[in-house]
């Protein structure tokens, strides 16, 4: 292939009129743990000391020179925290092509004295397939969790009850460095400490190196590693009102051969829930009315352990592996209070629903990565085996009784509910450079799940539990996905393209023990993607294409109903296929000194789409998750970045889009066509004596579909902190959801009722945190840190 370009290359020259022009390109590490340093000023001189080119290194480290005359030339390599390196090459004719190797640069223990941190704020770039948040030392991006550092990110959201979304679109697809991860499930992204993050990757359009998962796209969160020789870490202690009490630890050590990683927590949190419903239903004409108000008191115990190593086998050659072990116990109280009447304020009787949940997770992860780089820059094998499985158990255990007109015990109801899953993933990638400006990957990757869950209901008659309303059930759900991808890259001067093609073959099974869900799906797509890209000197356009997939989640599947609630229960659809999505999207970043713009627009076609649909039956309300036909969605995005002074950052980002839904369930129309916006305001300000203050507001606008209208909602978050004992420690105060502004309101209509919910998940939170840091001073920390090695 290499010989097919170049030889195309030297027919082109005459008859377009060029001369030959001769490319010098190399990669740049540490030389002592080998990572790649992006961003090193490369500088070339000819034999009378005059400058004929200048560049800096990307973010592998790599760099490429290119129209040098020929003659005798010096290459210097410099970069603030390490020695210049200079060495000496000569351009002669008839060699259009100079690689350089690799290039070792040492630290400067002279001039790390003199280093000051200057990476203090968060700062976004655009890459070919994907927008770059790099979290740095914002305020609230010091406290908190994986979520509060989510909300400060750029065209996502985090709901009251940690859903993510990425441009108001629910289905993306979470990873944790590069990969799936059960920190990414049932709320445990809470986990992760806010200041153990080191960037997070915002793909709304993935190549196919990618999984297909996720219409919205992926977000990837990126998690500090250790740099530094010797002993390094941090212990960080928070208190929270409700209780949010946490201890993480992190400790580290690295050598010349070896880098050895943990982390570590403790928590223990308190979350207050209230949630009022009014409703009214029509029967034969008459109307009922009812008045229900939940008040929740949640308690979440969670202990979290992450240690790994690399070891390095030689110059080339890396082996990882870690464990991860994340255990949770909730205990959760529930309070009903149900108030009906036949007529409006007229009283016609109370009843009163205590409920203890008690709920035991424990999920468990290998994982092994051997990655092989070459003598070439950018050449690289990775091969990666991950296996997870997990555990869980929940008692649910409810008494009733009728307070008015007279007092009456109803029988007690408890249900059990354990699952059990077995995860196997297996991949490998092979990046191959065709030359200094062109690449080409391929991927193959398979991912086997067997899941088991059991529910049982039972109501109390005398002093025998008896199954209730005949569920009992044991579900198994087992799934393969085999999938393949080949991705080629290049570019013409200004302008990047990328091309990719993946496939990805899925076998579903569901069965149950009643057999009363048997279903085996198969199905193979082809999933297609291109990013191009045109760089201007201070701005960059970009147009890409991809094609997504939405798989249910297994709690979409579960055909199992939660009886806590006496009026409404969810309810799974085993029958829901997963949806595909066409994306379009148009993107400019254009930097000047003190504001950094960033519009987008873009177009999603959504086949199968997913949606809740709410029905009565049976003086109860359900509901469930449906395919309708398909939804289209367009919209306009626009981000800031604006920092007039040193001491001052604004940030600010807006989002509308309107879409158009088309389908039916159960003879009910269900086409509709709306709009929404949503918007963020972030500002953060330093002050005298190393004090910092940061705000942010979030807004999202009405939303609606054809059965339920969402009011709009806000919140607004502030923190303040500061920097003492000689900048190893900082002491952080931040208030999230600052006078219970965050209340999801929302009204759903249907042919003979209407609800009306306001639902407030978490009360506002104070916590104040403390953060000592010892031995992490390190050059790197001024600039973007290098890519995991599992990127």
């Amino acid at each position: 292939m290499k010989t097919v370009i170049t030889s195309i290359l030297i027919l082109l020259i005459p008859m377009l009129g060029l001369s030959q022009q001769t490319v010098v390109s190399g990669k740049v590490q540490d030389n002592a743990n080998k990572e790649a340093i992006p961003y090193v000023t490369v500088s070339i001189q000819d034999s009378a000391l005059k400058t004929l080119a200048v560049g800096v290194t990307d973010d592998k480290g790599d760099f490429v020179l290119e129209k040098l005359p020929n003659g005798k030339m010096t290459i210097t390599f410099s970069y603030i925290g390490y020695q210049n390196d200079s060495r000496t090459f000569e351009i002669i004719s008839g060699r259009p092509k100079i690689e350089l190797g690799t290039i070792d640069l040492h630290t400067d223990a002279v001039q790390l004295n003199a280093v000051e941190i200057t990476g203090q704020k968060s700062s976004v770039s655009l890459k070919l397939d994907k927008k770059v948040f790099e979290v740095g030392k914002d305020v609230l991006s010091q406290n908190g969790s994986a979520h509060d550092v989510l909300n400060s990110v750029p065209s996502v959201t985090v709901s009251p009850t940690g859903g993510v979304s990425l441009r108001g679109n629910s289905s993306v697809l979470v990873l944790i460095n590069g990969r799936q991860s059960g920190l990414t499930q049932n709320n445990a992204l809470d986990q992760i400490a806010a200041d153990q993050i080191e960037r997070i990757e915002v793909i709304t359009n993935p190549s196919s190196r990618y999984d297909a998962s996720g219409s919205a796209g992926i977000i990837n969160i990126i998690l500090k590693r250790n740099k530094k020789s010797g002993f390094s870490g941090q212990v960080r202690l928070v208190a929270g009102s409700p209780n949010d009490s946490r201890l993480n630890p992190s400790i580290n050590f690295k050598s010349d051969k070896i880098n050895i990683f943990s982390n570590f927590g403790i928590r223990s949190s308190d979350y207050v829930g209230l949630y009022a419903t009014n409703q009214t239903t029509t029967d034969n004409g008459k109307s009922n009315y009812l008045n229900r108000v939940q008040n929740e008191d949640r308690h979440d115990d969670g202990k979290l352990m992450y240690f790994g190593a690399d070891y390095y086998i030689d110059e080339h050659r890396t082996i990882t592996a870690a464990f991860l072990k994340n255990a949770t116990e909730d205990d959760d109280k529930t309070h009903l209070l149900y108030n009906y009447s036949q007529a409006e304020n007229v009283k016609d009787s109370v009843l009163a629903r205590e409920g203890k949940s008690l709920e035991k997770r424990d999920y468990n992860q290998l994982e092994f990565n051997y990655t092989q780089t070459f003598k070439r820059p950018a050449k690289k094998w990775t091969i990666d085996v991950q296996y997870d499985w997990w555990n869980s158990d929940k008692n649910w255990n409810l008494s009733t009784q009728r307070l008015y007109p007279e007092t009456l015990a109803y029988p007690g109801i408890r249900t059990n509910s354990v699952g059990n899953s077995k995860d196997l993933l297996v991949q490998s990638d092979f990046v191959q450079p065709i030359d200094t400006i062109s690449t080409f990957e391929v991927g193959v990757k398979t991912e086997i799940r067997k899941v088991s869950s059991q529910f049982l209901a039972e109501q109390q008659e005398d002093d025998i539990w008896k199954i209730y309303q005949n569920i009992d059930n044991d579900l198994k759900y087992t799934e393969t996905i085999a999938s393949g991808y080949a991705q080629y890259s290049s570019k013409i001067k200004r302008f990047s393209y990328m091309f990719g093609l993946r496939t990805e073959f899925t076998k579903i099974s569901i069965t149950d023990s009643k057999n009363t869900y048997s279903d085996d799906k198969n199905y193979n797509r082809l999933f297609p993607s291109v990013n191009l890209s045109y760089k201007f000197d201070a701005s960059t356009l970009q147009l890409n294409y991809s094609k997504r997939i939405n798989r249910p989640p297994l709690y979409a599947l579960y055909p199992f109903n939660e009886v806590t609630d006496l009026n409404a229960q969810y309810v799974g659809n085993p029958d829901l296929n997963p949806s595909y999505t066409d994306v379009f999207e148009l993107a400019f970043l254009k930097t000047w000194k003190k504001l950094t713009l960033n519009p987008s627009v873009y177009y999603q076609w959504e086949s199968g789409y997913i949606q809740d649909f709410t029905y009565r039956e049976n003086n109860i309300f359900y509901t469930t998750p449906i395919n309708i036909q398909h939804e289209i969605r367009s919209g306009i995005e626009l981000s800031t970045l604006y920092n007039p002074a040193k001491w001052l950052q604004v940030n600010m980002e807006m989002n509308f889009y309107h879409f158009k839904q088309k389908g039916s369930y159960q003879d009910e129309d269900l086409n509709y066509e709306g709009k929404t916006f949503t918007g963020r305001l972030n500002t953060q300000i330093k002050l005298p004596a190393k004090f910092s203050f940061q705000g942010r507001y979030n807004f999202r606008g009405a939303q609606q579909n054809a059965q339920t209208k969402n009011d709009p909602l806000q919140s607004l978050d502030f923190g303040l902190s500061k920097v003492l004992l000689k900048d190893k420690a900082t002491i952080v105060f931040d208030v999230t959801n600052a006078f219970d502004l965050r209340q999801n309101k929302s009204t759903t209509i249907g042919d003979n009722y209407y609800l009306n919910v306001n639902s407030i998940p978490n009360a506002a939170r104070y916590r104040l945190s403390f953060v000592y840091r010892f031995n992490l001073t390190d050059p790197k920390g001024i600039r973007q840190a290098n890519n995991a090695n599992r990127n």
